[in-house]
């Protein structure tokens, strides 16, 4: 009974670590943490980027295999944990592949970047509230 037990354990937490995107870092310029009360801009593949920035890392989100909660809004909820954790305020896509007949996930590169100004006035993608 007990190796059951162990099996149905080992499966169980396979099963969560796989459900989730894979998700691919590569911080060059990490600055000061934000708080959680620090603004973060959401800036789409056509929306542009202001001047005086710096560039604090990328980040990449791909299909496990098995992912789920990988829509759009859910993608960029986990880049803003991650930038704030690396100083950004300025969520950049730079690359944006929709669901389609090979992955039910939404697929994006982006780059994170801090700006001193106020990013609340910067034209950007705004959340949905599902």
């Amino acid at each position: 009974m007990k190796l059951m037990t162990k099996i149905l354990f080992l499966i169980t937490i396979i099963g969560f670590t796989n459900c989730s995107p894979k998700l691919s870092t590569n911080f060059t310029n990490a600055q000061p943490k934000l708080s959680i009360d620090d603004k973060v801009a959401f800036l789409d593949i056509e929306h542009n980027l202001p001047e005086n920035i710096i560039k604090v890392g990328k980040l990449r989100f791909q299909d496990s295999g098995f992912s789920t909660d990988c829509n759009f809004n859910s993608l960029l909820n986990k880049a803003r944990i991650e930038a704030r954790k690396n100083g950004a305020n300025i969520v950049k896509i730079i690359d944006k592949k929709k669901p389609d007949i090979w992955s039910t996930c939404y697929r994006l590169k982006i780059e994170l970047y801090r700006f001193n100004g106020d990013v609340s006035s910067l034209p950007q993608y705004k959340l949905k509230l599902d």
